[in-house]
């Protein structure tokens, strides 16, 4: 199988606005290097490759999982949901890959007791969510509410937070994070 490592970097350099030159001045190559690369006329060694995707940024993994001529999906049976998280929690997530997309949706379920943990999560981004069934014990910083049906939250992500299943019943939450970093 042959890859088009040129129209995936054109794609990807598009894609996020960059012209050739600003992607060769952010990677340290030359205007030509990017040049080449896209039109298929040079393979870069991985060390030249990985700087040049760290001028998007986007890891070699990422990039070689990439499929830019593959439609992306915009509808999804319940059964499609892909599960990313077991126990206590269930996080089901809207779609099976994030990649090139600004936005995560989560179906979430805690168990009675279910719980993020004792660490506060924190990462990028904004997060928000509707409580859909029974409660939940939200913290962020230092400030804790109880939410139940109907209520919803909102921060930064970068905040402390935790979430906590609160009663005998389990607790449904849709969720939603950008960028995609849960």
């Amino acid at each position: 199988m042959s890859i088009d490592l040129g129209g995936r970097l054109r794609f990807l350099r598009e894609r996020q606005g960059l012209s050739q030159r600003e992607l060769a001045k952010r990677a340290g190559v030359t205007n030509s290097t990017i040049s080449l690369i896209e039109s298929n006329q040079t393979n870069p060694s991985v060390g030249a490759l990985k700087r040049i995707l760290d001028g998007i940024p986007i890891g070699l993994a990422e990039f070689f999982a990439l499929e830019p001529d593959r439609r992306q999906k915009m509808f999804y049976e319940a059964e499609e949901l892909v599960e990313i998280g077991k126990g206590n929690i269930s996080y089901r997530q809207i779609g099976e890959n994030l990649f090139g997309r600004s936005l995560q949706i989560l179906k979430e379920r805690y168990e009675p007791g279910g719980d993020t943990g004792k660490i506060p999560l924190v990462h990028d981004g904004e997060e928000g969510g509707v409580v859909i069934s029974g409660r939940i014990e939200v913290t962020v910083d230092d400030e804790r509410r109880i939410l139940g049906p109907g209520d919803a939250y909102y921060f930064e992500s970068r905040r402390p937070h935790r979430f906590r299943c609160i009663g005998p019943n389990p607790c449904e939450v849709v969720s939603a994070c950008t960028p995609p970093t849960f």
